[in-house]
């Protein structure tokens, strides 16, 4: 077994340091050869096997020794450490490869770190998995499987990303300065100076994983399997099947989670792009779908959420009071009818605006500013130069309120009011109770909430008989013609 390169990162729990304590008993333990050549066995106090095999160093080209351990991780699964040693230049390096196959649906994790403790959380990260620390806009592709924990995960990109700074320097500038703005930002997320931010891991194999804390906030972590598409099954090697490869999903119901395909317009610039459908099933809720449109000719992007269902009796009201960041991670849907208001921001929102969302309460705020900010001081001739300079400042005092909300830093409320009763917002208790942050209100829609859903104008029940009524009318008045 040849060894790559050592990455291991100071503070982060790698295989090698399971391994050290099995190597300084080694000489201890009763070797036994399991009759294949240069293959020792051993046993720890736990009584695990150990399996020894010499392997060439990398590094020196001579004969290192690779340690091999089979165990099992809490609320995971068995996996195999590998950890080699060369006596020779001392160069190590560790690995960690499933014991087990290839999961049946692909696993995506969610951590949301608040805190110096979430650094300790242990991460397996296969060598099919992608990872992603969402507020540095940093995307690291497959391949080594690792054993560490998230501040040994991000310690190790950002090294890495400073290995080649040298040489970016002298031949690609621009590149230079965005890796060095990068790297600044994720020392300051490693000093704890940066909170909160976001770690993905998504693993088509299903055999990544980030340790749970059952104490945690509501919307802190988050597991999500899915249906595997079918470029992912072929990338792992996987036959793709026979619905997928006849890509005929007539006469089937809808899957949840599985991600659908087809053929649209772009309203961009009216060429052929591809829209991706999927049903999510909400807790306590509701089934949703979510639709993306995007284009790769105009760079058109669309995100829209559609609810089903009869239309209820009465509308519904949902007040929600933000106190803390834990609630900026509560998920919320927001229907295509419905409007949003939030009295501290002075913001509000009317129905159709923003169309259907479900994202989190700090997700849709951000989103808001981002579109209004756009429309405002990005648009036009003259853009943000071209408003009155009162117009101006109050403009930016309402983006610095909202930028305050993201943070976290001033409790507000957000007042959701559908008509259609097609929204939701995250309890933080169970959902039998009553969250004292959150009060729901049915109410009697309006006329003009009635006209607007063309609600006055549908009959579902005795339309056959007026139907009927109508004919005979019609046929008396020709009759007596």
């Amino acid at each position: 077994m040849s060894a790559p390169r050592d990455t291991a990162t100071t503070n982060a729990p790698t295989s090698s340091e399971f391994f050290e304590p099995i190597g300084k008993k080694a000489d201890q333990l009763a070797p036994s050869t399991n009759g294949k050549d240069g293959v020792v066995s051993t046993e720890d106090d736990d009584g695990k096997v150990v399996e020894q095999i010499e392997s060439l160093c990398m590094n020196c080209h001579e004969n290192g020794m690779t340690r091999l351990l089979l165990t099992s991780i809490p609320y995971f699964r068995e996996v195999i450490l590998m950890s080699f040693h060369c006596d020779h230049c001392n160069f190590k390096n560790s690995e960690i490869q499933s014991a087990g196959e290839i999961q049946p649906k692909g696993a995506s994790y969610q951590l949301r770190l608040t805190d110096m403790a979430d650094f300790q959380r242990t991460v397996v990260k296969s060598d099919t998995a992608i990872v992603k620390f969402v507020e540095l806009d940093l995307e690291v592709p497959p391949g080594r499987g690792q054993l560490t924990n998230v501040e040994g995960l991000l310690s190790t990109v950002v090294d890495d990303l400073e290995l080649g700074q040298k040489a970016r320097k002298e031949q690609m500038p621009e590149i230079y300065e965005k890796v060095a703005q990068t790297i600044v930002k994720g020392r300051a997320m490693l000093a704890g100076e940066a909170f909160p931010f976001r770690l993905l891991v998504d693993d088509p194999a299903g055999n990544s994983h980030i340790a749970p804390n059952f104490r945690e906030g509501v919307g802190q972590y988050e597991k999500r399997e899915y249906v595997r598409t079918p470029e992912q099954n072929e990338a792992l090697g996987l036959a793709p099947t026979e619905q997928a490869a006849n890509g005929n999903v007539e006469d089937e119901d809808i899957i949840p989670d599985q991600v659908y395909e087809f053929p649209a317009t772009c309203p961009g610039c009216m060429r052929h792009c591809t829209t991706r459908m999927t049903m999510v099933d909400i807790p306590h809720f509701k089934a949703v779908v979510l639709m993306s449109t995007h284009c790769d000719e105009c760079g058109y992007k669309s995100n829209d959420v559609k609810t089903g269902g009869e239309i209820p009796e009465l509308g519904k009201k949902i007040t929600l009071k933000v106190e803390s960041p834990e609630d900026l991670a509560r998920d919320i849907l927001k229907s295509e009818t419905c409007a949003l208001e939030c009295p501290e921001l002075n913001l509000s929102v009317n129905p159709g605006t923003l169309g259907g969302r479900f994202t989190t309460v700090e997700g849709l705020l951000t989103q808001i500013r981002d579109d209004l900010r756009s429309q405002i001081f990005e648009t036009g001739s003259g853009g943000g130069d071209s408003l009155p300079s009162e117009e101006k400042i109050t403009w930016n005092q309402f983006f610095d309120g909202l930028d305050v909300a993201i943070r976290g830093e001033k409790p507000f409320t957000i007042i959701l009011t559908d008509p259609i009763a097609s929204s939701y917002v995250q309890k933080n208790v169970d959902p039998d109770q009553d969250d004292p942050q959150m009060t729901i209100e049915e109410y009697t829609r309006t006329d003009e909430e009635e006209e607007d859903l063309g609600l006055k104008d549908m009959k579902t029940e005795g339309y056959e008989q007026d139907h009927a009524n109508q004919t005979t009318t019609t046929e008396s008045k020709e009759e007596a013609r």
